[in-house]
């Protein structure tokens, strides 16, 4: 959430930064800041109310005691009832309607960020050059069909479209990537996590991902008894809830995660036409980097992890370039975010690998995640950042169609070969 102190003593500025993310809060700001004011002014009348009630109730026994009237006093101790009840209702409706709103809003954008969606997304640097052959190349899904990686047909046939099956060297070559991935974090000293694949509500909620994008994601049908749950879109919207309403030492900070996981998504709409194969489905591997930190620090943090996706990605020898995103082309929750894109040589263009985003404090006040420094009994909330380190659906097409040969096989980039008995070459059986 965004912090109330802001939206109280700075409204127009709060105001302005949403717009650059092409959101009109205005009115939604001014009703936060009416029901703010009512719920503390209602906060103070029913505190007032009970502390009365606590001192009516003490007189009783002494007034009875010395044989006085208490009729009077009862009446009063009965109306100061009447009124803390209907505070404390009026109270909850107060606070669920600005809960409400709250939740609503969305992170707002580091000032430094251009306004406005994708069109003003500004590549910040280029790596390498792009990939050039001296014969008609092939597209992924000619490759990984002729050399029996990618099982398409068989996909579709056990769950639909938006589905693939990983056969043999394709199955091996997934899981050469993942674990140079994994491999390589863990050098950088992340601690590896496994994760459940089922979430309750309070992820999402943690994440910024609900209440708005609820149905996003794919819902469990579960006994009125269960606890609800729905399968988790990326590993970040568990790793942010781990320490959810925890409070940390600074000495446990900074705390960087990975974790491996399927990410199952909803992808409404219809693809586009170079989107074939692998490049946008349902389901698909991630592995994910979280980290918390202090807010001082939450800015070399969002570096590293830029420059660790992108040492990933010049590792498997691939031309990419590296964007600063918009403010509105960020999602609802982040307050910055740069893409890694990497060319797929059929797709004509670039396509997204990796996002690393600062999220700042906008996930730990919603989840409640706080710290408090050495010496001191005052609790701060933490900041909270995230990146894709990486994801394999669109790594893997990139991998087959710049490392194709003439022949149709495909080079094994020199990092994966180990995991792969030093295999060197991908060729057709």
């Amino acid at each position: 959430m965004i912090d109330i102190k802001l939206i109280r003593e700075k409204p127009e500025e709060v105001k302005r930064l949403l717009l650059n993310k092409e959101v009109d809060a205005s009115d939604t700001i001014d009703r936060i800041i009416e029901l703010d004011v009512l719920r503390r002014d209602t906060i103070a009348k029913t505190e007032a109310a009970k502390a009365e009630q606590n001192k009516v109730s003490k007189q009783i026994p002494a007034m009875k005691k010395a044989g006085e009237d208490v009729a009077p006093v009862i009446e009063r101790l009965n109306a100061l009832k009447e009124t803390v009840k209907d505070s404390d209702g009026k109270l909850k409706d107060i606070e669920s309607e600005y809960m409400s709103l709250m939740l609503g809003l969305p992170n707002l954008p580091d000032p430094d960020l251009k306004p406005g969606g994708k069109e003003n997304n500004e590549p910040i640097r280029y790596f390498g050059e792009p990939h050039k052959f001296d014969f008609t190349p092939k597209n992924h899904v000619d490759l990984c069909t002729d050399l029996g990686l990618i099982d398409y047909q068989r996909g579709v046939k056990l769950s639909g479209s938006g589905f693939w099956v990983y056969r043999g060297m394709g199955a091996r070559l997934e899981w050469a990537l993942l674990n140079y991935f994994i491999d390589t974090h863990i050098g950088d000293g992340y601690e590896l996590v496994l994760l459940p694949h089922m979430l309750g509500y309070e992820c999402g909620l943690t994440a910024g991902q609900f209440p708005k994008f609820d149905q996003e994601v794919y819902w469990l049908d579960v006994a009125e008894d269960e606890r609800r749950r729905f399968m988790l879109p990326t590993a970040e919207t568990a790793l942010v809830s781990l320490h959810r309403d925890e409070i940390l030492t600074e000495a446990e900070l900074p705390r960087k995660y990975i974790s491996y996981t399927p990410c199952f998504r909803r992808e409404a709409g219809s693809y586009r036409t170079d989107e074939r194969g692998m490049v946008r489905g349902h389901q698909f591997n991630k592995v994910e980097m979280v980290q918390y930190t202090k807010p001082e620090d939450s800015d070399a943090a969002f570096e590293e992890l830029v420059g660790k996706a992108e040492a990933l990605v010049k590792g498997l020898g691939f031309h990419f370039r590296t964007v600063k995103l918009a403010a509105a082309d960020c999602s609802a929750s982040m307050a910055r975010t740069y893409d890694i894109e990497i060319q797929i040589p059929s797709m004509n263009g670039y396509k997204e690998v990796s996002s690393v985003s600062n999220a700042r404090d906008y996930q730990a006040r919603r989840g409640s995640i706080r710290f408090k420094r050495d010496g001191s009994n005052k609790t701060e909330y933490v900041h909270t950042l995230n990146g894709s380190g990486l994801a394999t659906s669109r790594i893997l097409p990139a991998l087959v169609e710049q490392n194709q040969r003439e022949d149709g096989s495909v080079v094994v980039p020199e990092v994966l070969r180990k995991y792969l008995g030093g295999i060197e070459v991908i060729e057709k059986k």
